[in-house]
């Protein structure tokens, strides 16, 4: 199970003595504990918003004024809330400040991350069969960045004539094959490495039969995973599609 755990300095504390947070950090993270994490800006440079009635009311500063705050964020992952607070304990910042551990909420019936970036995956495959470019494009983001060979497209307009082209230089149907695929994901982020097969034929009767090596990186964007990044390099004749 995933906790949050939400590292409160006090601005009262003299810090001088607190042993330094990276063994912390390494050791958590060498043991897959800890997730990920960052440290925040001083409560000065944070800015509070609220609306009301319609109207952006904007503040500088903190939500409320207090000696406590929150410095830093780190997610992990625990068997139980007993563990997760035994990490806790162990942070530094435990000697001088609080840590507040929370579990994520319930995903219910969400799909867990990987299987949602495979489920993607799939999709991408049966729209580039289809032929269906729309379809294809709404697997990525609006800011996605595409690179192949020496091109690179930024955004998805510039994406879509890189589909469009592809298309228009073959007929019948895209077969998308994936030879391997591997996932590596969290709550917000995933990456993937894959070995894809591309076949189609060329306009000119000629048959396109490719091996890509495909990278590439997703985001949660709330209601659906995307594509962010994708970097994609061809497979040489020297290359085993099967060993490589």
């Amino acid at each position: 199970m995933k906790y949050m755990l939400l590292v409160c300095g006090d601005d009262t504390a003299d810090a001088s003595d607190m042993p330094p947070v990276e063994p912390w950090v390494e050791d958590l993270g060498e043991r897959g504990v800890r997730l990920h994490g960052h440290r925040l800006a001083l409560p000065a440079e944070a800015v509070t918003v609220r609306v009301r009635d319609g109207e952006v009311l904007r503040t500088d500063g903190p939500f409320a004024e207090t000696k406590e705050y929150v410095a830093g964020f780190d997610v992990l992952e625990c068997d139980s809330l007993e563990e997760a607070v035994q990490a806790a304990a162990r942070h530094p910042v435990a000697t001088i400040g609080a840590m507040e551990v929370r579990p994520f909420w319930p995903m219910g019936d969400e799909e867990d991350p990987e299987t949602a970036v495979r489920a993607l995956d799939a999709e991408l495959t049966e729209a580039a069969r289809e032929r269906d470019v729309e379809r294809m494009l709404a697997c990525y983001a609006l800011d996605v960045e595409v690179f192949g060979g020496h091109r690179a497209h930024r955004g998805i307009d510039a994406y879509r004539k890189a589909v469009q082209e592809m298309l228009t230089d073959t007929s019948g149907p895209v077969t998308r094959e994936v030879l391997e695929l591997s996932v590596h994901a969290d709550e917000s982020i995933a990456l993937s490495h894959a070995r894809v097969r591309m076949r189609a034929t060329r306009a000119d009767g000629t048959p396109l039969d490719d091996v890509l090596r495909v990278t590439t990186g997703y985001r949660d964007l709330g209601l659906r995973w995307a594509i962010v990044h994708e970097h994609v390099t061809l497979l040489t004749d020297t290359e085993d599609p099967e060993e490589s």
